[in-house]
């Protein structure tokens, strides 16, 4: 295709010249309108000056008779630049004037009218005149009139200026829409070959940006951010990948073991027993990793919104902590809900309590020090409270907390701390807790509690159901934590 053909076809160019198109009727439509009013005005003016000039020959009919208007016409018509005059006698016969030839019927209108006429002058020719007639006693008839050829030559020159005025806009049509259409053709041409370069496969590309905050800039704007979206996602799911295959390969080359270690013992039943529980233990390790695979790719892709409900946070969190409280005995740590009244949500129920039960269990695997100069006790406490337009749940630990520098790291899938390497975990509960977040419109973010970690997961706030919602589900039905 041909540059000129591609102008042609542009979008941007057939949309400036309708424009421009309708912008030249419009200011013909206006010019003719002024053209008709210039017009109309002339016409008055023409019938006012008529009026004058009968006025001026009755009188003198008036006064002097007969006699009196014929003398007062043949002195006007000799007059340069004289009006029209025709005087008629009751029989039709023509008495005096400068008017030679006009249609009889004429005569017997009544009012302005417009009519074709011949002068019995110099420069003979059928012209166009503005008359009226006049009635004198005792049947005279009066005519008197006015020629068009002001109004004629008005009438020409609106017209030049209309068919001017057109030709102007259709260069200046021309014109713009080339402008227009070179300016809009570069852009796209600039985004497609960045849109070429991404489908070739480099996800860092962007789309060009002018700066000028228009259309193509937004919808740039858009796609750029879709792009970085992606970018994330991609670059998420290489780190994914590389972490499954480092993160996985101990566990089943464990697996393994334990398998070879059954076939070994076969004659040991004890042996052969035990090798076979851990080897369950293991796979049931691999499918809560998986499992809690599975939950954040269904909270990143959105499907959980299908399963949204109004529900109390707060009894959500008393139900994790009834689940948790004889566990935390156990490990001599103390569990606390801080929560006085009804907090209603909007979202997903069982990943939420899924998400809570995991900042709890990390809690207690990891708000334990190992420094002996910290003399605290353990102690986690879950709280939730209306924060303006939203909901805050916290779950705070007197454990040894996170670095600053590493607090967004850990929001990642499979990544753990060095000093956490040693304890039973894949590194996906704080993951999982950031992507059912992002999928309900929240955050997650981690602060120093001081001592310890504090973990605050907000939500939008939804107002109270008009009905109270259903009791809460008995605490073994709240999924098991995915290790974290």
């Amino acid at each position: 295709m041909t540059a000129l053909a591609k102008l042609f076809r542009a979008t941007a160019f057939r949309l400036a010249l309708a424009i421009l198109a309708v912008s030249a009727v419009g200011a013909g439509v206006v010019l003719a309108i002024i053209a008709w009013q210039v017009v109309s005005v002339v016409d008055e003016e023409i019938a006012r000056t008529i009026d004058a000039e009968a006025k001026g020959l009755t009188d003198a009919f008036n006064h002097e008779g007969l006699v009196g208007l014929y003398t007062s016409i043949e002195a006007r018509k000799r007059q340069p630049g004289a009006a029209l005059y025709l005087l008629t006698d009751p029989a039709g016969e023509t008495l005096a004037g400068n008017v030679e030839q006009i249609p009889l019927e004429v005569l017997e209108r009544r009012g302005f009218t417009v009519v074709n006429y011949r002068t019995n002058g110099p420069g003979d020719r059928v012209r166009q005149a503005l008359v009226r007639i006049y009635k004198l006693p005792p049947g005279f008839l009066l005519l008197v009139g006015h020629d068009l050829g002001d109004r004629a030559r008005i009438e020409s020159v609106m017209l030049r200026a209309l068919a001017m005025s057109l030709v102007f806009f259709a260069a200046l049509a021309a014109l713009g829409a080339l402008f227009v259409a070179r300016n809009v053709l570069k852009r796209i041409d600039d985004i497609n070959t960045s849109a070429h370069g991404i489908m070739a496969g480099d996800l860092t590309g962007r789309l060009p940006v002018s700066g000028s905050g228009d259309e193509l800039d937004r919808l740039a704007d858009s796609l750029n951010a879709m792009l970085g979206r992606i970018g994330v996602l991609m670059q998420g799911l290489r780190e994914v990948s590389d972490n499954i295959a480092h993160d996985l390969r101990t566990p089943l080359t464990r697996l393994r073991n334990h398998a070879e270690a059954a076939l070994a013992f076969g004659d040991d039943p004890a042996a052969y027993r035990a090798a076979l529980e851990k080897t369950i233990e293991e796979s049931d390790a691999l499918i809560k990793i998986f499992n809690a695979l599975l939950l954040i790719a269904r909270a990143e892709a959105g499907s959980g919104v299908d399963g949204q409900t109004t529900f109390d946070v707060g009894e959500a969190a008393r139900t994790v902590a009834e689940l948790y409280e004889p566990f935390a005995e156990e490990q001599g740590v103390a569990l606390s809900v801080d929560i006085d009244r009804p907090i209603f949500v909007l979202g997903n129920r069982e990943l939420i309590g899924q998400t809570i039960a995991n900042l709890v269990d990390n809690a207690l695997k990891y708000g334990e020090t190992d420094d002996p100069a910290r003399a605290v006790r353990p102690a986690i406490v879950i709280s939730a409270r209306r924060l303006g337009d939203g909901v805050e749940l916290v779950v705070a630990d007197r454990g040894p907390g996170i670095p600053a520098e590493d607090r967004e790291r850990v929001l990642g899938r499979f990544v753990r701390l060095e000093g956490s390497r040693s304890r039973p975990g894949s590194g996906l509960g704080l993951s999982l807790a950031a992507a059912v977040a992002r999928m309900h419109g929240g955050s997650v973010e981690l602060e120093d509690n001081r001592p310890g970690l504090r973990v605050r997961m907000i939500l939008p706030a939804e107002a109270a159901p008009p009905t109270l919602p259903a009791p809460a589900a008995a605490p073994g039905s709240v999924n098991e934590p995915i290790a974290g």
